[in-house]
């Protein structure tokens, strides 16, 4: 249980290791950090980005760092560059299920759903 992400570079087509990631709630006006990861050589988090203790009924964002992935890759992007970062706002109504947040991501697209 808990909540996790995946993340792979479709341009490439390999997992997007190197990548960060923040994680907020956003529950008040203003979101708070609960913590930033960089994925590993599979694409994700080296454990769960909050474990069913931490995760909590509520309303979460996670924010990819997608430019500085594909600059650090040497990839010509424009300037400015169509996506920076990808942000997707979710919310968890049962912490007794898991939550997995995939993203699909190059450039110039993105894609998620809810995974298991």
């Amino acid at each position: 249980m808990g909540l996790s992400t995946h993340v792979l570079d479709t341009m490439h087509g390999c997992p997007a290791a190197g990548m960060s990631v923040s994680l907020y709630t956003t529950q008040s006006a203003q979101p708070q950090l609960i913590r930033t990861w960089v994925l590993n050589t599979d694409g994700r988090s080296d454990g769960p980005l909050l474990d069913s203790p931490q995760l909590q009924v509520g309303t979460y964002r996670l924010v990819f760092g997608v430019k500085d992935y594909f600059a650090a890759k040497g990839v010509a992007l424009p300037e400015p560059n169509f996506l920076n970062q990808v942000t997707i706002d979710f919310g968890v109504a049962n912490v007794s299920q898991h939550y997995h947040v995939p993203l699909l991501v190059s450039p110039w697209s993105y894609s998620t759903y809810r995974g298991s």
